[in-house]
Formats: structure tokens, sequence, C-alpha cells
């Protein structure tokens, strides 16, 4: 994609395909704490990651979680997807997905911290911008409905 910025000049608009799982176990769901010393710092996701040259996005999935937590995930379903703009940096195409089974036990390898919430406390946790729009949808009283 390209912006005009003014006559003669265009600015390659830099995009990036970013995949999200969504792991419930009962009635919460798996959310997960950036490092203090990274990109935005000590902001909450959900686990996943960038789709790699070459790579699907179920295939991107999967190897995000193996990395980040240490599990094998089947079962993906694609759940919800939408672009979220950060003015100044690229603009970042999400796709969540419902993990419908997984194998392993999940470990925190790579986050400051991560933690099982209840559809209510996620409106309590200071999420990336880009799970917002999803958030919103979850705690609504129509959210779980989502995810089944």
């Amino acid at each position: 994609m390209l912006w005009r910025v003014s006559e003669g000049t265009e600015l390659k608009m830099n995009i990036i395909e970013v995949v999200a799982a969504l792991i419930v176990r009962g009635d919460r769901l798996l959310v997960c704490q950036r490092k203090k010393d990274g990109s935005w710092p000590l902001k909450w996701e959900f686990p996943g990651g960038k789709v790699e040259e070459g790579e699907s996005h179920e295939e991107a999935l999967i190897r995000e979680l193996k990395e980040e937590l240490g599990i094998d995930a089947y079962d993906l379903r694609e759940i919800f997807r939408h672009q979220q703009p950060y003015p100044g940096a690229a603009t970042v195409n999400l796709r969540f997905y419902k993990v419908g089974a997984f194998s392993g036990a999940v470990r925190n390898l790579v986050f400051e911290d991560i933690a099982w919430l209840s559809f209510s406390e996620l409106s309590r946790v200071d999420f990336l911008e880009g799970d917002l729009p999803l958030v919103k949808r979850l705690v609504s009283p129509a959210g779980r409905k989502l995810l089944s």
C-alpha cells in the first residue's frame, strides 16, 4: 500500500500480519504481559506474534505458541479479525484464533507474566490497543458465544 505524501512523493506503509490465540480453560482465558524492557512494556495481550515469510497464519500461530508457551496447538478456528494502525510505526492486520486443543503444559517462556482471567476480569487489564476491539466483544453479554 502506498500513501501519497505530497506531489511526486510516495511513502510505503508498513503492514504487519499478526496472529493471536484465545486459549480457554474452564471459564478463563489466558493472557500474557509483555516484558518491561520491550516494545509496549507491561501491556497485556493474547499470545501469538508476527507471521513470517512463507508461513500461513495458522502455521505462525502454532510456532509462536510453541516458542512462547511450550505447547502444541491444534484445532485452530479464526473468530475475529481487524486492522489496527499504530501511527508512526505500522498498521497491523490481526487475526484471532480459538485454540480448540493443545498438548503440553502451559509455561511462561518469554513474558513478564501470564494469567488465566475470567471474562469479566478482562476489562480491568491494560491491553494492547490492537486487542481492545476483541476484548470489548468478549466482555459483552454475548462474549462467550464468540468462543463456542
